[in-house]
C-alpha cells in the first residue's frame, strides 16, 4: 500500500476542487479515492501542525494532507520538546491500532505461556518457528515467565503458506489444547519432528494479521500499548524496556 500511495500521489499535481464546495474531509477523501478506489479512510483529524489533516487509513497508515486535498505527505511526523527530545507522533497513532488489531485475538487462537505467579507484563511474538532469533527468543520464555513476563505466540510463517515451516506452524494450532500447542512449539523450536496435523487454523489469517500492523520479519514484540519491537531482544533487556526489575 505504501508503494502505491508513493506512485499515485506523485500524480497529484493540478488535482484539486474548491474548499468552498466540499469540506476539506471530503475533499481529501475524493483525491485519494480518484487515486486508487481501495484506499478507504478511517478517520481524518486535524494535525498537530497548523493546516495540515491527520488520515488513518483502513491499512493502519497514516499520512498527512492539506485543507484542498492537494498536498500529501507520507512519512513519519515527529516532535521536539525539550523534556522528551524527538516523539514519533505517526508511530503512537500506529501504537493505538495495532493495540485494537491484537485486542481482538482471543487467547485460544495464540500459543500462551503464563507465570505460574503474577503476571506484570504482556507480551504478544510474532514467530516463525523456522527463524533462528525466535528459536533463541524461545529458550528465554521460562526466564521471561519467571519475571512475570506473559508471552503469546502469534503465527508468522516468513514463506507464506505451502512451505514445510508453514505445515509445522498449522501443526502446532491444531494440537490438542493449550498445553499441547505449548508442547508442539517446543518441539518445532528445538529442531524436532512433530506429528502432521490439519484442523480451522488461524495461521495464514495471523501472517496477514502482523503484515497489516507492520511486521517484516520475525521475531517481531508487540508490548501491550501496540509498540512494535522488531528482531530477538534478550530476556533482561526486554524486561528493562517492560519496567520491570
Amino acid at each position: 500500500m505504501k508503494k502505491l500511495l508513493a506512485s499515485a500521489l506523485f500524480l497529484m499535481a493540478g488535482m484539486g476542487m474548491a474548499a468552498s464546495v466540499v469540506s476539506a474531509n471530503e475533499l481529501i477523501t475524493q483525491n485519494l479515492k480518484k487515486i486508487d478506489a481501495r484506499i478507504q479512510v478511517k478517520s481524518i483529524s486535524d494535525a498537530p501542525v497548523e493546516g495540515m489533516h491527520e488520515v488513518e487509513l483502513k491499512s493502519g497508515e497514516v499520512l498527512y494532507a492539506d485543507d484542498k486535498g492537494e498536498y500529501f505527505l507520507i512519512g513519519k511526523l515527529y516532535q521536539f520538546t525539550d523534556k522528551d527530545g524527538f516523539v514519533n507522533l505517526t508511530e503512537k497513532k500506529q501504537n493505538i491500532y495495532r493495540k485494537e488489531q491484537l485486542d481482538q485475538v482471543s487467547d485460544e487462537e495464540m500459543v500462551v505461556y503464563v507465570p505460574k505467579g503474577e503476571i506484570k507484563a504482556t507480551v504478544n511474538i510474532f514467530t516463525d518457528v523456522d527463524c533462528p532469533y525466535c528459536r533463541k527468543l524461545h529458550a528465554e520464555i521460562p526466564t521471561l515467565n519467571e519475571m512475570g513476563i506473559q508471552v503469546n505466540y502469534l503465527a508468522f510463517p516468513r514463506q507464506g503458506g505451502g512451505t514445510a515451516t508453514y505445515r509445522d506452524m498449522v501443526s502446532i494450532w491444531c494440537a490438542n489444547g493449550a498445553d499441547g500447542r505449548r508442547e508442539a512449539m517446543d518441539i518445532a523450536k528445538t529442531g524436532g519432528t512433530l506429528a502432521a496435523k490439519t484442523c480451522e487454523d488461524p495461521v495464514l489469517e495471523q501472517l496477514a494479521l502482523g503484515q497489516l500492523v507492520g511486521v517484516t520479519g520475525t521475531p517481531a514484540i508487540v508490548f501491550e500499548d501496540g509498540k512494535l519491537v522488531p528482531g530477538y531482544v534478550p530476556a533482561a533487556q526486554l524486561a528493562q524496556m517492560l519496567n520491570i526489575k
